[in-house]
């Protein structure tokens, strides 16, 4: 790789990293191309990505002094996974992990704060955006449902006394 070819690099890795919601940082080691393009795909379809990149250019893009968290990160070899929704690559690197033992999470960061792997492993926990949205839609429509369930109460209870007296004197 030359000069130009690193510069563009730590260019891309910048964006990735300002634009990422939370970044995982594994080692991957020992998998196999069908199982890196599993990995790709379960992250293309949740929204995010995988990308294997060399430890100094992710340091050099992260702009990261001598003994910052980030070094203990970037040891080995490495790749991030990352989506704009913090919860989504945890949620999908933590999946993937459970399933492959050779697929280690080393940890992960979200904007400067440096995570380990127990941190990852609660950011997976957490709900996705989409979640949260569902949620509070739900809880919006909840009063008006009640309402209309109360308003209509009082009709069906005269429909049913009615109905009562009708088959009553008919009888």
């Amino acid at each position: 790789m030359d000069r130009a070819q690193k510069a563009e690099s730590i260019e891309t890795l910048k964006g990735v990293f300002a634009e990422a919601g939370s970044v995982v940082v594994t080692h991957n080691l020992g998998l196999t191309v069908a199982e890196m393009e599993d990995l790709r795909g379960r992250l293309r379809s949740a929204g995010g990505a995988f990308k294997v990149v060399k430890n100094r250019l992710a340091l050099k893009a992260l702009a990261a002094n001598d003994g910052s968290d980030y070094h203990s990160l970037f040891k080995g070899p490495v790749g991030i996974a990352y989506a704009e929704n913090p919860a989504t690559a945890a949620k999908v690197a933590t999946e993937f992990a459970k399933g492959n033992d050779r697929f280690v999470i080393v940890g992960g960061f979200m904007g400067a704060t440096v995570v380990d792997p127990k941190g990852v492993d609660s950011l997976s926990k957490l709900p996705t955006l989409d979640e949260i949205r569902a949620s509070l839609l739900g809880l919006l429509n909840a009063p008006a449902t009640k309402i209309a369930g109360v308003v209509q109460a009082p009709a069906a209870q005269l429909a049913r006394v009615f109905s009562a007296y009708g088959a009553k004197e008919a009888a």
